[in-house]
């Protein structure tokens, strides 16, 4: 069950999440970003093992404290390893003061009526219970919105809150993210869209039964501030989605009570070459320009 401490920990939103949960698809592109090129991925067991060192070498860095970051999105691979000789979400709450989230999603179908739903996830009621039995407070899964059409777009948020009120039921708090691509030109109309169809899901909840949502930073600021205030919303995040840090953060600032859960923008910058003095240094100034727009 989730930890009461976590749940006013995260529903306060002093700080900002930290997305580290970057898969098989993705993490290529990460680690290029870190500067470890495609030369030294023999393998995906390499991969994975160059991706957690990364990773660590983040959730180590005396900067990513529960002062500033309240929570930390990672992967199932992640999970099962170590952060400094304990699990990785037992590490992250007992000595980082953060809240463990876990990515469940298995990846994307093709594009049909404008979106993208999520595969098929047959194993998720073992994951979830694994995760339970992990520390593990809540989940996160990905699905996204290429265009404002209503069919897609419902489609997509019932699935999520499908699987969402699946998740509820060991006892995890879900992130729902269906996410808008920023570059589509009826990204403001797919918003409006959005935040009627959620709104109605978010109306056939319980009382006592609380979900978050990840969602891109609106084109209109503010615009999420219902779904902010809704009684079974603990916090509303959001993603970078491809948006510099600069334009992340600036567009952040704009959103009352709209929190950060940054991947590529909270990375922006790291380097494997980096000494670690200039590492935590970069990181440290990262983690303060996010924090200060996810509070203000």
């Amino acid at each position: 069950m989730a930890n009461q401490n976590q749940i006013d920990l995260i529903g306060a939103g002093r700080g900002f999440i930290a997305a580290l949960d970057q898969s098989g698809g993705s993490t290529p592109k990460a680690l290029a970003a870190y500067g470890i090129t495609s030369e030294a991925i023999i393998s995906d067991s390499k991969m994975y093992e160059l991706i957690h060192e990364m990773r660590h070498r983040i959730v180590i860095s005396p900067n990513f404290t529960g002062k500033k970051v309240i929570g930390a999105i990672i992967f199932e691979d992640t999970m099962n390893r170590n952060f400094q000789g304990k699990k990785s979400a037992q590490y992250l709450w007992e000595e980082r003061g953060i809240v463990p989230f876990l990515k469940v999603d298995k990846g994307l179908s093709g594009i049909y009526e404008g979106v993208q739903l999520m595969k098929d996830i047959p194993d998720l009621d073992s994951l979830l219970k694994r995760a339970a039995n992990l520390n593990i407070f809540g989940t996160k899964m990905r699905s996204v919105i290429g265009s404002a059409n209503l069919v897609g777009i419902s489609k997509n948020v019932k699935q999520q809150f499908k699987m969402g009120k699946q998740i509820l039921e060991h006892g995890l708090v879900p992130i729902l993210e269906p996410e808008i691509t920023i570059g589509i030109p009826d990204k403001a109309e797919a918003e409006i869209i959005l935040k009627k169809e959620i709104i109605k899901q978010l109306d056939t909840l319980p009382d006592n039964q609380n979900i978050m949502l990840k969602l891109t930073l609106p084109e209109v600021k503010n615009h999420y501030l219902e779904l902010i205030r809704h009684k079974n919303v603990l916090s509303v995040v959001a993603l970078s989605g491809g948006y510099t840090r600069s334009d992340a953060i600036g567009r952040l600032a704009q959103n009352k009570s709209m929190i950060a859960s940054f991947s590529r923008a909270l990375t922006e910058g790291l380097s494997v070459h980096q000494s670690d003095l200039e590492f935590d240094k970069m990181l440290g100034q990262t983690i303060d320009s996010i924090y200060h727009a996810s509070i203000s």
